[in-house]
């Protein structure tokens, strides 16, 4: 078995979640990612670096779990572009490499010196990834943003939260990993497209609409029935959008916070769902279609949680799914992380070695191929580890030269 890219070499000066997260994908398909950063920033390029969590009482720049895990594989090197030295470097580097990616705000590479132009004058064949917030063109691309800011622009952050209440913000970018796969899959277009055609080409992803895939249904509430807001006609913030399901949402079970998901799709369901509990009030007729039920909601979630709370979680899921009725534990990082066989088969979490953290494990990828499977052994780079592997083996410059680009703080 071979792996799938690993004819393909990017020259990675994107960072956090939403590039770093695209390069840890091809590099897990074999490609081999060099991972540019500053030098007299100590790594805070990508404020991932240092920032944890942490495996032990440990801190620095390269202790970072979070930059561990987005940059499994990947190799390091250090150039100071306000250096016309360093800017020598990285066109060497750009002039080898397949792939130039970026996540920085509109304009900034080609401020440095290295638009895209300029990048075809180095290499004709390259291709060139700009992921930022609103994108190279348009009337917001001198907007500067993060993660909780593209999601209040692209709609999420209201759309997300209590009915009635004020939105309630995610507490993560999300929004950043769908805007990594995006990417990715413009790298792997554009690679295809350059190997029919022999040209590379420019590749401007914005963040922001990458944003709005993750709430289709709104749009589309907005757009055919011109209604938008939290479903304040929808209490409980468990439940199904749409009226698809009732019950459909979030249970106690006995123990510290212990709870179970159900959702049942029609009145059969339904009735299994009360003879597993062993309630009678779900027996009742005006619980017995669809409509009766969403009317009648909150009281069947309150007898569905009476119940409930006196079961042990996953007995019942298991009496559940037995029945026919769709239900899973909610799962702590515990459960789904150690104990969940089928996390396990998949290989979800691979242990990797790093350089000072050590062995630790990071989050694999969902999907198997049988011909170029993904692997994942090595841990992210050291700020600066590969300099002399990739200055002086892949570019050719002697170790005087580089001890002297180090004196100088161009490396």
């Amino acid at each position: 078995m071979s792996a799938g890219l690993s004819h393909v070499r990017v020259c990675d000066l994107s960072g956090q979640l939403a590039g770093a997260g695209a390069t840890k994908i091809l590099a897990a398909f074999g490609a081999q990612v060099i991972r540019v950063e500053d030098p007299l920033t100590h790594g805070l390029w990508d404020i991932l670096r240092g920032a944890g969590p942490f495996v032990d009482d440990r801190r620095g720049i390269n202790m970072g779990g979070a930059f561990n895990n987005h940059n499994v594989g990947k190799q390091g090197v250090t150039i100071n572009l306000r250096t016309e030295a360093g800017k020598y470097l990285l066109r060497e580097l750009i002039g080898v490499s397949d792939v130039v990616t970026e996540n920085f705000s509109s304009g900034v590479l080609a401020r440095l010196g290295f638009g895209y132009e300029e990048m075809r004058r180095v290499n004709p064949e390259i291709i060139y990834v700009s992921n930022s917030g609103f994108g190279q063109h348009g009337p917001y691309k001198r907007f500067k943003t993060w993660g909780p800011i593209v999601q209040a622009m692209s709609g999420l952050t209201f759309s997300s939260g209590l009915p009635d209440e004020e939105p309630a913000g995610w507490g993560y970018s999300y929004m950043d990993h769908v805007a990594a796969y995006y990417m990715t899959v413009a790298v792997l277009a554009a690679l295809h497209h350059r190997e029919r055609t022999g040209s590379g080409q420019c590749v401007d992803l914005s963040s922001v609409p990458a944003g709005i895939a993750m709430l289709p249904t709104e749009v589309l509430d907005w757009t055919v029935n011109g209604r938008a807001g939290r479903m304040p006609n929808r209490p409980g913030g468990n439940r199904a959008d749409f009226d698809e399901m009732a019950p459909h949402g979030i249970y106690p079970c006995s123990g510290e916070d212990r709870w179970i998901a159900i959702a049942c799709r029609d009145d059969a369901e339904f009735r299994r769902l009360g003879k597993v509990l062993d309630e009678p009030g779900l027996a009742a007729r005006e619980f017995s279609t669809l409509q009766q039920r969403l009317a009648a909601v909150s009281e069947i979630d309150r007898l569905i949680g009476d119940r409930s709370r006196t079961r042990d979680a996953d007995s019942l899921a298991r009496d559940l799914v037995g029945a026919g009725v769709p239900a899973s534990v909610v799962k702590r990082p515990r459960e789904r992380i150690d104990e969940d066989p089928e996390m396990k088969a998949w290989g979800m979490f691979p242990a990797v070695t790093h350089k000072e953290i050590g062995e630790v494990r990071v989050e694999g990828l969902p999907l198997r191929m049988s011909a170029s499977p993904w692997t994942m052994s090595a841990g992210a780079p050291c700020l600066g580890e590969h300099n002399r592997e990739i200055f002086g083996g892949l570019l050719g410059h002697s170790a005087e030269e580089l001890a002297e680009w180090t004196r100088l703080g161009v490396i």
